[in-house]
């Protein structure tokens, strides 16, 4: 299992040169891929910024975790990736993924038949960055194009799934998931054996699964779970995380973030890699700077 860096929690600094500081600080510590999330209404671009700051860094991957699918066309996302990819040194990786239907609500956009949506999303998406041109006409979305980007641009494409059905659609089309809020009992019973059972009947490659967790080294647990379940708990409430929630047993956040001493998190990030995940892309949940110093500390020896 490789070990990347999730810089989501700079997204809301909305600052370049803190994206270009952190892509440099994971590849200098040995992380393999660095990925950014793009929020809705957060009006700083993910793949822009990885452009940018990604376009004079070393080669890690860089990647989304996620771009949502519903503001854009497939073809505006294509031509957005695509040229990312030629900016940047090394592999780029673009995570896309449906997004809440509450979050659509504050733009004014419906969550009309989501799955049927992410699959014809990707009938276009993906012919776009795999050949170049592409003629679909589908119930919601429709496209007939060629692109101009140079074929030797590569983007490899992960998709946010983590019910049955869109499971079973980024297994079919994709190069696998980006999952969040998911523990190692969901990912071994639930999301690898769903998604590798469609990649094979649809004659792809074994899917990687790049799973995202807070964690934190700490001797004041409870205290680190308390603010978890303040200042994260409402993603609880997201139907498709509550589902994950209840597949795991459950009852929110801050029982899948991943908080302990150091051996805790040891085993539990071990957990993660025994369950089937091939990436585990943290994000460091710390309250004291002597936690934060202990949990890089441990992430830092997984790297090497």
């Amino acid at each position: 299992m490789d070990l990347g860096w999730n810089g989501t929690g700079i997204v809301q600094k909305a600052s370049i040169a803190r994206v270009r500081a952190d892509i440099q600080n994971a590849d200098s510590q040995g992380y393999k891929s660095y990925w950014l999330a793009d929020h809705p209404t957060g009006g700083f671009d993910a793949l822009t910024a990885l452009a940018v700051a990604g376009a004079d860094g070393p080669e890690i991957e860089l990647g989304t975790a996620i771009v949502p699918t519903f503001p854009r066309h497939p073809m505006a996302m294509a031509a957005q990736a695509l040229t990312a990819a030629q900016a940047v040194p090394g592999k780029f990786t673009l995570g896309i993924g449906l997004s809440h239907e509450t979050m659509m609500a504050d733009l004014g956009i419906d969550f009309v038949k989501p799955i049927r949506h992410l699959n014809e999303y990707l009938s276009i998406l993906m012919p776009l960055l795999e050949s170049g041109e592409v003629d679909f006409k589908g119930e919601l979305l429709s496209c007939q194009a060629k692109i101009f980007q140079p074929q030797q641009v590569q983007c490899e494409v992960l998709v946010a799934a983590l019910g049955p059905q869109a499971l079973r659609v980024a297994g079919k089309h994709a190069a696998g998931t980006t999952l969040a809020w998911v523990g190692a009992k969901t990912i071994r019973e639930h999301i690898v054996p769903t998604i590798n059972a469609a990649a094979e009947r649809h004659g792809r490659a074994k899917p990687r699964v790049v799973a995202t967790l807070p964690v934190c080294v700490t001797e004041d647990i409870d205290g680190v779970r308390n603010v978890v379940a303040k200042n994260l708990g409402s993603y609880g409430q997201l139907p498709s995380y509550r589902a994950m929630f209840e597949r795991e047993g459950v009852a929110g956040p801050a029982d899948v973030a991943i908080i302990g001493s150091r051996q805790e998190v040891e085993d539990r990030i071990g957990e993660i890699k025994e369950a089937g995940a091939t990436d585990f892309c943290p994000t460091i949940f710390a309250l004291s700077p002597d936690d934060k110093l202990e949990t890089e500390s441990l992430l830092a020896s997984f790297c090497s």
